[in-house]
């Protein structure tokens, strides 16, 4: 049975005839509806930076990022949490916990994301200081409740992302990221609006969040070791346009640095050997512009 008490569940005014209309009405309507998400977005976006500034506290403090979500919001989790080791080089520190496991990736198990013991349990190693990001359309899904419970329980910070803004677990967090989607093209079809406002926001979220632990140089990727050769061109070309010097400087820079971007880099434009590059990097916790001003100083 539909609950029309949660927002993404209600009938849309706008698309009652849907299943009348000419394949590209339908798409131009999709479109229409799909138009408004940014805005939803952009309306939450100082609840999203504090949500940043804990998770820069807990990284910098030697903690993690735990996500938790099932169904389309677990799926997310998971694609935003793998796709930061190869984009900005951090391994094992933002991790997704997905109801019903690998499994329920490419199969719906509709079951699980009932299970608030399965939350808890697979809360487990979530540690004092880390933060735990609960993830559901509905606001309510008792997997990310008992999930965040249980974080909460052993002095994790906690966060909620949905598209209820008015539930009432949002209280029961540090940070409610309450996106008002409102009624999807097709009643409860939560991978729309929703799935795209929660896509936009674990995009703004985690790429922020790699932006001030020092991940990026300006707007360049400079977290990815070179190892391969595609790699290792696409590495020189980013050196190339971050210090403005010749490509064989950059390659031989990157060479010296055994493929580490932000060692060739500091190397660079500190004037240092690579030896050198990598001991302030180690000081700063990998920030290159504090290398480079701690250099500077020295």
């Amino acid at each position: 049975m539909i609950d029309c008490e949660l927002p993404t569940e209600g009938r849309n005014p706008r698309t009652l005839d849907v299943d009348t209309l000419p394949t590209l009405e339908v798409l131009h309507l999709i479109n229409t509806e799909d138009a408004t998400v940014p805005m939803v977005v952009a309306s939450v976006l100082p609840e999203v930076a504090r949500l940043v500034d804990l998770s820069v506290d807990s990284l910098r403090a030697g903690g993690r990022v735990h996500y938790f979500g099932a169904g389309t919001s677990g799926r997310l989790a998971v694609i935003d949490a793998a796709e930061l080791p190869p984009t900005f080089g951090i391994w094992g520190r933002v991790v997704a916990h997905h109801a019903g496991g690998p499994g329920a990736l490419s199969q719906a198990i509709s079951d699980v994301e009932d299970d608030a013991e399965l939350g808890r349990r697979d809360a487990h190693d979530v540690q004092p200081g880390d933060v735990a990001i609960g993830i559901a359309a509905s606001g309510r899904t008792p997997y990310v409740v008992g999930a965040l419970r249980a974080a909460a329980a052993v002095g994790a910070r906690t966060a909620l992302i949905s598209c209820n803004p008015h539930t009432p677990y949002g209280d029961e967090v540090e940070v409610h990221i309450g996106l008002a989607t409102g009624p999807e093209v097709i009643s409860g079809s939560t991978r729309m609006k929703a799935g795209t406002a929660t896509k936009l926001v674990l995009n703004s979220f985690s790429t922020t969040l790699m932006i001030r632990m020092g991940r990026t140089y300006s707007n360049l990727m400079i977290s990815v070791n070179a190892l391969n050769s595609k790699l290792r061109a696409r590495l020189v070309r980013i050196l190339t346009e971050a210090t403005g010097m010749d490509s064989r400087t950059c390659e031989n820079a990157l060479a010296e640095a055994g493929g580490n971007t932000r060692v060739a880099l500091v190397s660079l434009l500190g004037e240092v050997p690579a030896a050198r590059a990598t001991v302030v990097l180690e000081e700063t916790e990998g920030g290159v512009r504090e290398a480079l001003q701690r250099l500077r100083s020295a």
